[in-house]
């Protein structure tokens, strides 16, 4: 017999057998924990879902180091994806950009609208004026994507790649602002918009009046 009923009915602990300890209630409820468990989960969705969205927006412009800065351009003419000749002057009077870019360039997708409405406002306004250079892409399918783009600047073959050597491109889309003297004052490399390239403009012509 294990024990002896007291007079309250209930059995007397055999004073041989170890005391069960009383349940620990110093960590959270059952409730508590199973909700806290679905917030971790939830933080960690929320943020695969951000990753995922940093991982496919095209990259942003950044103004990069290149020896190129402050230099003499290096000469750029050639034939245009329309087959017609074209040679930037040395010293073209007012601001130039190029830019390197290819049909199948996400990023260069991106910010062809804002290159279109740049080039349209310069024009407007008698201020720069854009050049283009295929990058590792076909003559025929960079003046296809030009012309649905609605690009009507001069936009250079480059083939063997010369002209990107020469800049020192490595991606799409690049690009370089070339000042009226025919130097270098800027190399961005990513997407770039329309409000970016007047700032560039803007700075260097309060650098170089």
């Amino acid at each position: 017999m294990t024990g002896t009923i007291t007079e309250a009915g209930r059995p007397r602990p055999d004073p041989g057998r170890p005391t069960p300890a009383p349940p620990d209630t110093s960590g959270p409820p059952a409730r508590a924990r199973h909700t806290a468990r679905w917030i971790g989960v939830g933080v960690l969705v929320v943020a695969a879902g951000l990753i995922a969205v940093l991982a496919t927006r095209p990259p942003a412009a950044q103004v990069v180091y290149s020896p190129l800065v402050g230099k003499q351009a290096p000469p750029l003419r050639g034939t245009t994806v329309t087959g017609a000749s074209f040679a930037l002057p040395a010293h073209p009077g007012h601001y130039v950009v190029v830019n390197f870019f290819a049909s199948w360039c996400t990023p260069c997708q991106e910010e062809g609208p804002a290159l279109v409405s740049f080039a349209f406002q310069q024009q407007r306004a008698g201020g720069a004026s854009m050049v283009s250079v295929v990058f590792d892409d076909t003559t025929s399918a960079a003046r296809s994507y030009q012309a649905t783009l609605g690009a009507t600047w001069p936009t250079l073959a480059d083939p063997s790649g010369v002209l990107a050597y020469e800049y020192g491109v490595g991606q799409p889309p690049s690009t370089f602002v070339i000042a009226p003297n025919g130097r270098v004052v800027a190399a961005i490399v990513g997407t770039v918009t329309a409000s970016e390239l007047d700032g560039l403009i803007l700075r260097a012509e309060a650098s170089h009046p």
